[in-house]
């Protein structure tokens, strides 16, 4: 029943979203605005009450996010070498890798607090807000790369320290670890406004993200896909689920780190493509097929 009353849910939401869409009760207008909202406000508030407002941990978090981290970067290596394996044209190539590790944030943390509570969702944000500087550098280098518009070394390092310094996600994060750190409180009238604040969050970008899911482009591009797919929602596990026993990471942090390694491709794979010159009719596809996939992977990873 675990696996039912976590994913149902989140899966019901993006259902919802899609036929919203579908029946044109939402539209594009409303789809960008409720993701710059979520992006901008909700979500980072949302980090920084959840975690500002937990325990600190004793060393707990650095296990976890450096298994969760060499994960991801064997996954790179080898999304890298499969590129060169099966032929993934260079126009293709920049999508292609960054699908294979990066992450959809919002499904993930709706399954932390669904299943692990507060404790997880702190544990969940710490991991995130390490993983996704990483993950853009790798991200946007490979774009960079394969884009043909490589530019000088200074022009790209600005590109990626201005991604990096202005990610709110991140933000919220470390803003939320200094507050935990120093054992500070929110007063009753804060805390209930971050409660007020914070409630629409995962609905309203659940919504948006199912309104963004299409089959436009899977079926021209199905052999890809099912290739990034696989080594998102398959090996990323795998990879991740033996270094999380190598570095001793058991309770709530394994959990937290294996619903991390399940999740399907982020939505933001295709803002990224088209912006640095990459196939965004690769990233719908990859996008929707992992998803769909990921509802296994995710049921594995609860049961374990």
């Amino acid at each position: 029943m675990i696996v039912l009353n976590a994913i149902f849910p989140i899966f019901a939401l993006l259902l919802l979203g899609n036929l919203l869409k579908r029946y044109n009760i939402t539209n594009e207008t409303f789809l960008k605005t409720s993701d710059k909202l979520v992006y901008f406000i909700f979500f980072p508030v949302m980090l920084f009450w959840k975690i500002g407002s937990s325990t600190p941990d004793k060393g707990i978090s650095i296990n976890l996010c450096a298994a969760s981290i060499l994960a991801v970067i064997i996954v790179y290596i080898l999304s890298l070498a499969a590129i060169r394996l099966f032929n993934i044209s260079s126009f293709q190539a920049g999508t292609f890798s960054q699908a294979c590790y990066r992450f959809n944030t919002y499904i993930g943390m709706a399954i932390v607090m669904n299943t692990l509570g507060e404790s997880g969702i702190r544990y969940f944000g710490i991991l995130i807000g390490f993983a996704i500087p990483i993950i853009n550098v790798l991200a946007v280098s490979t774009l960079i790369w394969h884009s043909g518009k490589k530019g000088s070394i200074g022009q790209n390092t600005r590109y990626l320290l201005k991604a990096l310094i202005s990610n709110p996600l991140i933000l919220g994060c470390m803003a939320g670890l200094f507050f935990s750190r120093f054992q500070l409180f929110f007063p009753v009238f804060i805390d209930n406004t971050f409660a007020l604040m914070t409630a629409v969050t995962m609905p309203l970008a659940l919504i948006s993200i199912g309104g963004s899911l299409t089959l436009s482009g899977l079926k021209l591009n199905t052999k890809v896909s099912l290739i990034a797919s696989v080594l998102k929602v398959l090996i990323l596990p795998m990879t991740g689920f033996c270094l999380l026993k190598i570095f001793s990471v058991t309770g709530i942090p394994f959990k937290a780190g294996m619903i991390f390694f399940t999740l399907p491709t982020s939505t933001a794979i295709y803002v990224l493509s088209a912006q640095l010159n990459s196939d965004t009719q690769l990233a719908s596809a990859i996008i929707m097929l992992s998803t769909i996939l990921s509802i296994i992977s995710m049921s594995v990873a609860l049961f374990i």
